[in-house]
């Protein structure tokens, strides 16, 4: 493998994807439809898990677009506040900042509306502009699902992970989003593409199936890691994480029981976490368990990028058993 490219920036983890405001309700229990007063947060799986990783005290950057409007403006500055670097954020004059609202029915009902038309600005991410040298320099480098879903976004994704290739972990978060693509089966070609260059996949047995083509936790694992990935992260929501590496080593990690306020958001608090284990040099377990305990704490409080725990937070739930 070729030396690396010691004039790159170097950071703990770089993610690439999608980006947006994120507007929800200030009422729980309340159709979208009489809602009066919404909250306004940074959104979008790449910049949370950015912002996740983050708050976990870990350099982080994003690799997204945005609108030439005010609310492009909004999310550099929330991007910033958060501490991640925002270098690779750039403008899209002809599409504007996504917004995404959701509604708001605990324990388990949380319906997102995303407002991504003609075409959302992190679709636009192309791959002669991409700093592939600071993507191979990173530590971690994560991409999601939804990135394969337009050009140029998808070559430009699919170029990065095989610049990627040899240079250290790479994680794809499977991140299905059923509205933005035509149908699973259009999908899943470029899901296998992924798959051959990344080291670890992440998702949940919806996301899994869509990548596979089965859905049983232990048949997921074992397909991820056949398609060519070291660690298979299958997430099972109310009971809670498999996760099978390559060399044999398996953990199955129960939930953390909160008080459900908001479930959107646990996803990328616990991709954040996970990073911050890996980095950290934890066995399987113990990573299952941290980022069990930071998705569910976000999964307790009502914003997404705001809500990301601290070590010490997750650290508490982890000892005490409550938030």
């Amino acid at each position: 493998m070729a030396e690396p490219d010691r004039s790159a920036p170097s950071f703990d983890l770089i993610t690439m994807g999608r980006i947006g405001v994120d507007l929800y309700p200030l009422q729980s229990g309340v159709p979208l439809a009489d809602v009066e007063t919404f909250g306004k947060f940074l959104g979008g799986s790449a910049a949370n898990v950015a912002v996740a990783a983050a708050r976990q005290g870990r350099t982080a950057a994003v690799i997204t677009r945005t609108g030439d409007d005010p609310f492009g403006v909004y999310l550099h500055r929330a991007l910033k506040e958060f501490g991640v670097d925002d270098r690779w954020v750039t403008p899209v004059a002809a599409y504007p900042t996504p917004v995404t609202f959701c509604e708001v029915f605990p324990p388990d009902d949380f319906p997102l509306y995303f407002y991504r038309r003609p075409k959302a600005p992190d679709l636009e991410i192309r791959a002669e502009e991409l700093d592939l040298a600071a993507v191979r320099a990173a530590r971690v480098f994560w991409v999601t699902g939804t990135g394969l879903s337009e050009e140029p976004s998808r070559s430009a994704t699919l170029a990065a992970l095989e610049a990627r290739a040899g240079a250290g972990t790479a994680v794809f978060d499977l991140d299905w989003r059923p509205m933005f693509w035509r149908d699973t089966g259009t999908a899943r070609p470029y899901y296998a593409e992924a798959l051959r260059h990344a080291t670890v996949a992440v998702g949940n047995l919806e996301e899994c199936a869509v990548a596979t083509g089965v859905s049983a936790p232990w048949a997921c694992a074992e397909a991820l890691l056949s398609a060519g990935v070291e660690l298979a992260v299958v997430k099972l929501g109310p009971r809670g994480v498999l996760a099978v590496h390559r060399d044999g080593t398996t953990a199955e990690v129960p939930p953390v029981r909160v008080e459900v306020v908001n479930g959107l958001g646990a996803g990328d608090a616990f991709g954040g976490a996970l990073c911050h284990g890996l980095l950290s040099g934890w066995e399987l377990e113990r990573i299952m368990r941290y980022a069990n305990a930071a998705g569910a704490l976000v999964a307790s409080r009502l914003a997404c990028s705001s809500a990301m725990p601290t070590p010490a937070e997750v650290d508490r739930l982890l000892t005490r058993g409550a938030p």
